[in-house]
């Protein structure tokens, strides 16, 4: 059994095609732009993979070919063993299947990764000091690691990053990651996500410190705009 905290069906950003979004409790970080604060928590078992699977089964046949499920959180790689038996059934129904990972492992995901068609990878920080001061926690070296298996991988990949006002939205920073993520293979696509206020509710009614709670919005324009210049440099032969 493992632990959840909700579903989303028709999901279409988080990942290719229509989507089947399994939010999974837990998560090793606290991520100071973190909007699924409630999820951060690894709570009692509530369901099974049999239970996730039968859901999953209603949505298949909007799927279509390239829609599929994606397991999310929280970090799913903490629940490794329940989440390596879902994907065993769920590649049993020939269903597509996508990780959304912060990277951060409890197991060697090495076995995993052959059930895994796709990797939605947040990049959190490029360096060691950088990473402790948004996550609030000194696992970098464990992201690399991950980095290093996943490499070894055959699996596709996304890299999703949360720009940031006065953190990440500035030329330099755009790039060093277009640098960093030339140390990743397989990548099929990088996605910038503005960073939002959405989950200062969430924080209101769990009674939980917002570290950004007088962070403002990203401005969706400036984050097309670095974007557009990331796309210029990390497009360079040289870089």
């Amino acid at each position: 059994m493992g632990s959840y905290n909700s579903f989303e069906t028709f999901g279409l950003v988080d990942g290719p095609g229509i989507r089947t979004i399994v939010f999974l409790n837990g998560c090793p970080l606290r991520c100071k732009f973190c909007h699924n604060p409630e999820m951060q928590t690894l709570l009692d078992d509530n369901i099974t993979t049999d239970e996730i699977v039968k859901k999953v089964l209603r949505s298949k046949p909007y799927f279509k070919t390239n829609g599929g499920v994606t397991i999310s959180g929280g970090e799913p790689l903490l629940q490794y063993d329940f989440i390596l038996e879902l994907a065993k059934k769920l590649k049993e129904e020939n269903i597509h299947i996508a990780l959304d990972t912060s990277g951060i492992f409890a197991k060697n995901p090495k076995e995993l990764l052959d059930y895994i068609d796709l990797v939605l990878l947040d990049v959190k920080a490029l360096n060691r000091d950088s990473f402790i001061d948004i996550t609030q926690k000194d696992l970098f070296n464990k992201y690399l690691e991950f980095i290093d298996i996943l490499n070894k991988s055959n699996t596709d990949v996304w890299i999703r990053q949360v720009i940031i006002p006065d953190v990440n939205d500035n030329i330099d920073y755009i790039k060093e990651l277009a640098k960093f993520l030339k140390n990743i293979n397989n990548i099929k696509r990088v996605e910038f996500l503005p960073f939002h206020k959405m989950g200062d509710e969430k924080y209101l009614k769990l009674n939980k410190e917002n570290p950004y709670k007088d962070k403002k919005a990203m401005d969706k324009n400036k984050c097309d705009m670095l974007y557009q210049e990331f796309i210029k440099v990390y497009e360079k032969k040289d870089n």
